[in-house]
């Protein structure tokens, strides 16, 4: 344990030095407690009304925050749902859900009711949906990985069209696709491939595809996981395994390092009613923490 916990040591020292950062953060002096009690929580995802939703990927059920008060939101055994992971919350106030459990998109209203929203891609169910966003028309992207390994390129990017729809496979070929955000400066979709240690770029085509894409910035020692921006377009990272929020510069470059209560964080959203509180999912504690921010969070389906 002590020659893993060194070597993981020697490579978070790597990861800073290969940046040139920088400034860092402790545990004891940055993150508050918001809730514990989950079942590996993902998908954060924060409503106008000052509601945090969370996800409990190993558990049957799924939780709202509010007032300082934790509830459940509603259970597998009384929903079409089974097991989800990345949440967002649409201009109606309805939360989207990528079902891992039954490899669908499903969709819940605030009081609990859900149903199936895409069913699969072509006639079967989708391998395992993990992440989504919305960008500044509605519309749904999300990721679907199958696989775990870095030469296992069977994972998928989709793109869904509110109005009408019309579902389309935007991009492949990735390897485990995961946290997925739009750019507030260029407009960019970044995704995580987290079994390569990287995140990925794309620019975005009026009917939805992808192209051109590119490595933002790789980050070894961990795996990239959930990813949101700042309205001055820095990147936040959740690094699974790594024990840190890494914070990007819209250059690539590493900012700040912010270490978490545990080494697993998983996902991450910005909320209150400034949008300048970072909240953090992290399953080795199964906890959800919080973090006030300089910049505010950048929501993409504002924009």
């Amino acid at each position: 344990m002590l020659i893993k916990l060194a070597k993981l040591s020697v490579l978070i020292i790597l990861i800073v030095n290969s940046f040139g950062c920088h400034r860092t953060s402790s545990v004891e002096d940055s993150w508050s407690l918001v809730s514990s009690g989950f079942n590996f929580p993902e998908g954060p995802a924060w409503d106008a009304k000052g509601i945090l939703y969370v996800s409990n990927c190993y558990g049957d059920w799924l939780a709202k925050w509010q007032h300082g008060q934790l509830d459940t939101l509603a259970l597998a055994s009384d929903s079409t749902f089974r097991r989800t992971n990345g949440l967002a919350v649409a201009t109606d106030g309805d939360i989207i859900a990528c079902d891992f459990g039954s490899g669908s998109i499903v969709k819940l209203s605030p009081s609990g009711k859900s149903r199936v929203l895409i069913s699969g891609y072509q006639g079967q169910p989708f391998h395992r949906p993990n992440d989504l966003i919305l960008d500044e028309n509605g519309d749904l992207y999300f990721t679907d990985p199958n696989k775990y390994g870095i030469d296992q390129l069977d994972g998928r990017l989709f793109f869904f069209r509110m109005t009408d729809g019309a579902l389309i496979l935007a991009a492949d070929s990735l390897a485990f696709p995961n946290g997925l955000a739009i750019s507030p400066l260029d407009g960019k979709l970044y995704v995580c491939e987290s079994a390569k240690h990287r995140i990925s770029r794309f620019q975005r085509l009026t009917n939805g595809t992808l192209t051109d894409k590119e490595t933002f910035v790789d980050l070894p020692g961990g795996d990239p996981d959930g990813i949101e921006f700042d309205r001055a377009g820095n990147l936040y990272v959740a690094h699974f395994g790594g024990g840190a929020v890494y914070v990007i510069s819209p250059d690539g470059a590493m900012v700040r390092r912010i270490a978490t209560p545990g080494i697993k964080p998983t996902n991450l959203e910005f909320g209150s009613d400034d949008l300048k509180t970072l909240f953090l999912t992290e399953v080795e504690t199964n906890s959800v923490y919080r973090l006030r921010m300089s910049h505010p969070g950048f929501k993409s389906l504002n924009r």
